[in-house]
C-alpha cells in the first residue's frame, strides 16, 4: 500500500470516528461496532473489519459512514461491492469523506470505468493546495486510468483462466511455480490451510500476520489432468517458518528450490531435495540479500546468473532488479543493476527470463502500467549487449489491479500468473495465461431442400480480433464431394457468406469456441436455400403434372412428351434424368414407389417414341423435393409432377440446342405401366424393365424396402419398414394402388385407388 492510500485512510477513520461520536442518534451498540470495525482498518486488517460494519448495516442500512468504510474495506475482496457501497455512501450523505473524490476514482479504475476515474481524480485534486505531495500521486493515477483505458481498448487475443477452486480461496494465493515435467505446482497461499490456521489461542495467535491475514506457506498440487488438481499439501516443517514463506523457483531438474522467507525484511533462501523431500533452507549470500528488502529471483537455466529484486540500492525503499553471475568458488558475485530501462523509480519485481534468455518477464508499477503491477517484457539485445524498451503485455493479462508473477509452461505454450480480477474467488488468484490458437472447421455443404452436396460453393468467414481488425478465412467446396476445409481464429463469432457463381445464398452466424492448441478440429455442415438451375437451362423440357396418387399420363401431358422426344431428337448428344415427385398425402415409402412409377411412365413413353434407354435414366424423389409448400390442393397439384433434367459432365456447360419439330414418331398409349427399376432415395438408375423375382434395399435414414415383381411383370409388391417401427405396404396392379400403413405409435391406415 502507498503512502498517499494509508495517509488518506488514516484521514477518513479520523473523520467516521469522530462523526459517529458527534451523533447522538447512532444506537450505542452500532457505535461500538463501528468503533470496532475503524480499529481493525487502522491495522489495515480489512477483512476482520467488514463484519463489523455489515453488522452496522444490518441494523441501519443507511448508515453512510458504514457504508464508506466497508466500501473501502471491500476494495481489497470485492471490487464491484466495493462500488455499491462507496457510491451509496456518497449519495446518502456528499461530504461523508473529505477524500469521497479520491475513493470514488480508485473503485472506478478498479471496475474499468476509466473515464469516471479520471475526472474523480480531477475533482480531488483541485480540493487540495498547489504544494500539496498528493498531487504527484493524483498524477500518477489519473495516467494509470489514461493507460488502461488504451490497453482495455486493443485487447490481446488471450483466454485467461482461473485454476479453480481447488488451489485458489478467497485468500491470496500467488507465487506459481510448475515442474519441469508440468506435473506438479508449488504456489504460495494466506489460505485457512496454513500452518497453525484457527489456533488462535496459541502463543503465534493461529499464525497471523500483523494485517489480520494469514502468514503466507508453500503449497504443493499434483495435476490431475488439463483442467483438474489434486487437494493441495502444505510442505509445512522445514520450508514454512513462522512468518511469511512463498515459492520462487524449482531448478535443477527440480532438485533444487528458491523461495522467500520473512527474515531480515525479507530475503531469498534456496532448499535441496533430499530422500524425497526438502533441506532446511539457507540464505543466499550478502550480494544477493541484505538488510533491506528482496522480494523474488530467478536463476538462469545454466546456473551461472540470478535475477533478483531487492530495495537495497533505492532511496525510496522501492523494489529494482539486479543481476549477479556465479563466481569461481561457486557463490554469487557483485550485483550490477539491469538498467534504467527496466527500472523505474516505482517498484519493479518478478524477473523471470525465457529458455533462451532473451526475454525478461517481470511485474512493475511504473512505465504504462494500467494500475498496480503490471506484466512487461524486455527483448535483450545482444550486440547493444542491453535490455531493450519494455513492452506492456497487454489485456487481459494485465489489469487495473495487481498483476505479478508471470511464469512461463515448461514448454513454452502458455503461462501462470497470480492476479487480483473480477469473477476471481477473492484476493489474488492464480491464472494461466493461454494464447487462442487457430481451429481447422470443416464439413460440406447441402441443399436444405433435399440433403445433396454442393460442389463449387464459396465460404468466407468474416469475423475480427480482440482489438476489432478484421479476419477473414476462405474455402470453395470441392467437386463430387463437396468437402471445404479452412483454419479459422477460435473464440469468436463469424459471419459465414456462403455463395455460389458469385451470387450470395446465404449469411449464417457460427460461434466457434475458444482453442488452446493448434490439433482443434470442429465438423460444421451448412444447409443452404439453393436450387441448381444450370442443369435445367433450357426451356423445352417442360414438367408434366398428375392426379392425386396416379401415374396415368394426361393428354397434355402426352403432347409435352412429343415436344420433348422432339428435342431429344434434334439433339443426338443430350441425355435427360427423369425425376418423379410426389405430395406429402401418403407415406414416405409409398410417395418413393409412386414418384418412381410417375418417372417410368414418361421413360416408357419417350422410349417407345424411339429414344434409346441409355440416354434416360430415372429417379425417384418421392415428397422429398417439394415445388410448393403442401398446404394447399393447388400446391400439391404443383408437387405431384415429373421433371426433365439435362444431364451434363463436370465442368459442362448447357449447349444451345436444337429445339426439334416437338412431334411424336411414336403411338404411345398413355397406360403409365412401371417398367422401370425403382429407385430408393436420391440416387439415379438406368430405367430397365423389371425382372420377375424379389429385391431387397436400406435407405440412407435405416429403412428397408422390399420389392416382389410377377411373372407377367404387371404386379409389383412393396413392403417397407422404417427404422422406428413404422410400416407400409403396397400392392399396384394395372395402375391401382392397395397401400396399407402403420406409424410409430400403432395408428393403422389404408389407402384404396383406381387408375381411372
Amino acid at each position: 500500500m502507498d503512502n498517499l492510500v494509508r495517509r488518506l485512510l488514516k484521514a477518513s477513520c479520523a473523520f467516521a470516528l469522530a462523526a459517529a461520536v458527534a451523533q447522538p442518534a447512532l444506537a450505542q451498540s452500532s457505535r461500538k461496532q463501528l468503533k470496532t470495525g475503524n480499529k481493525y482498518f487502522e491495522q489495515e486488517n480489512y477483512r476482520a473489519s467488514i463484519p463489523f460494519y455489515e453488522q452496522v448495516l444490518a441494523k441501519e442500512p443507511n448508515n453512510a459512514l458504514a457504508l464508506f468504510r466497508a466500501g473501502i474495506a471491500y476494495m481489497s475482496f470485492d471490487k464491484e461491492k466495493a462500488s455499491d457501497y462507496i457510491y451509496k455512501a456518497q449519495r446518502l450523505k456528499p461530504k461523508v469523506s473529505k477524500d469521497v473524490e479520491y475513493w470514488l476514482g480508485r473503485v472506478d479504475h478498479l471496475n474499468y470505468n476509466f473515464d469516471e476515474a479520471i475526472s474523480h481524480f480531477q475533482a480531488y485534486n483541485a480540493t487540495l493546495k498547489k504544494k500539496d505531495t498528493r498531487k504527484m500521486a493524483l498524477a500518477q493515477l489519473i495516467q494509470h486510468s489514461k493507460n488502461a483505458k488504451v490497453q482495455f481498448n486493443s485487447p490481446k487475443d488471450i483466454f485467461v483462466k482461473n485454476l479453480g477452486p481447488t488451489i485458489n480461496t478467497s485468500f491470496s494465493e500467488h507465487s506459481p511455480v510448475i515442474s519441469a515435467d508440468d506435473k506438479m505446482l508449488l504456489f504460495t497461499s494466506r489460505g485457512e490451510s496454513v500452518t497453525g490456521a484457527g489456533n488462535t489461542a496459541s502463543t503465534d495467535k493461529g499464525n497471523i500476520a500483523s494485517d489480520g491475514e494469514y502468514f503466507e506457506d508453500i503449497f504443493e498440487a499434483k495435476r490431475v489432468d488439463d483442467e483438474n488438481w489434486e487437494k493441495p499439501r502444505s510442505l509445512s516443517g522445514v520450508l514454512n517458518g513462522k512468518g511469511h514463506d512463498a515459492s520462487i523457483q524449482v531448478f535443477d531438474n527440480d532438485q533444487k528450490m528458491l523461495l522467500y522467507r520473512q527474515d531480515e525484511n525479507g530475503d531469498v533462501f534456496y532448499s535441496e531435495k533430499a530422500g524425497g523431500d526438502w533441506t532446511a533452507p539457507k540464505k543466499l549470500n550478502n550480494n544477493i540479500n541484505s538488510k533491506a528488502f528482496e522480494s523474488d529471483a530467478f536463476i538462469t537455466p545454466d546456473g551461472l546468473t540470478i535475477f533478483f529484486s531487492t530495495s537495497k540500492f533505492s532511496e525510496d525503499n522501492t523494489l529494482d532488479i539486479y543481476s549477479a553471475t556465479r563466481q569461481a568458488g561457486g557463490d554469487w558475485g557483485e550485483p550490477k543493476s539491469v538498467g534504467g530501462v527496466i527500472n523505474t523509480k516505482f517498484d519493479d519485481d518478478s524477473p523471470y527470463l525465457s529458455k533462451d534468455g532473451k526475454t525478461m518477464y517481470f511485474s512493475s508499477r511504473g512505465h504504462n502500467t494500467m494500475g498496480g503491477y503490471d506484466i512487461f517484457k524486455s527483448e535483450y539485445d545482444e550486440i547493444g549487449r542491453k535490455w531493450g524498451t519494455p513492452e506492456n503485455m497487454g489485456y487481459p493479462i494485465n489489469t487495473p489491479d495487481d498483476d505479478t508473477y508471470y511464469r512461463l509452461s515448461p514448454d513454452g505454450s502458455y503461462a501462470y500468473l497470480s492476479s487480483y480480477r473480477i469473477g476471481g474467488y477473492g484476493e489474488k488468484d492464480i491464472y494461466t495465461i493461454n494464447y487462442i490458437k487457430n481451429a481447422i472447421i470443416r464439413g460440406k455443404v447441402f441443399t436444405m431442400r433435399d440433403s445433396t452436396v454442393i460442389p463449387g460453393v464459396e465460404l468466407v468467414f468474416n469475423g475480427t480480433q480482440a482489438d476489432k481488425t478484421a479476419l477473414s478465412y476462405r474455402d470453395v467446396t470441392k467437386p463430387v464431394t463437396g468437402d471445404y476445409q479452412v483454419s479459422v481464429l477460435s473464440g469468436r463469432t463469424y459471419q459465414v457468406a456462403v455463395s455460389k457463381d458469385g451470387k450470395n445464398i446465404t449469411t449464417e452466424e457460427f460461434a466457434v469456441p475458444i482453442s488452446t492448441n493448434d490439433s482443434t478440429v470442429i465438423e460444421k455442415n451448412f444447409y443452404v436455400p439453393y436450387v441448381d438451375t444450370t442443369n435445367t437451362g433450357f426451356a423445352g423440357l417442360k414438367k408434366i403434372y398428375f392426379d392425386t396418387d396416379k401415374y396415368k399420363l394426361r393428354p397434355e401431358s402426352i403432347r409435352e412428351l412429343n415436344n420433348i422426344s422432339g428435342i431429344l431428337k434434334a439433339n443426338p448428344g443430350l441425355n435427360i434424368s427423369i425425376e418423379g415427385h410426389c405430395d406429402s398425402r401418403n407415406t414416405d415409402e409409398y410417395n418413393i414407389v409412386l414418384g418412381q412409377n410417375r418417372a417410368d411412365a414418361a421413360y416408357n413413353y419417350l422410349k417407345k417414341n424411339g429414344i434409346t434407354e441409355t440416354r434416360m435414366t430415372t429417379v425417384s424423389y418421392g415428397e422429398r423435393r417439394p415445388d410448393a409448400p403442401n398446404d394447399s390442393p393447388e400446391n400439391m397439384q404443383l408437387n405431384r409432377r415429373v421433371e426433365f433434367r439435362p444431364i451434363l459432365k463436370e465442368g459442362e456447360s448447357m449447349p444451345t440446342l436444337n429445339p426439334g419439330a416437338g412431334t411424336s414418331t411414336g403411338t404411345g398409349t398413355g397406360t403409365g405401366m412401371s417398367t422401370g427399376t425403382m429407385s430408393t432415395g436420391t440416387s439415379t438408375t438406368t430405367a430397365a424393365p423389371l425382372q420377375p423375382g424379389k429385391s431387397k434395399v436400406k435407405m440412407a435414414d435405416g429403412t428397408k424396402v422390399k420389392t416382389k415383381v410377377d411373372e407377367d411383370s404387371d404386379k409389383v409388391k412393396v413392403k417397407a419398414k422404417g427404422p422406428d417401427g413404422e410400416e407400409s405396404k403396397t400392392k399396384t396392379k394395372d395402375g391401382t394402388i392397395d397401400a396399407k400403413t402403420k406409424d410409430a405409435s400403432g395408428e393403422k391406415t389404408k389407402v384404396k385407388t383406381d387408375n381411372d
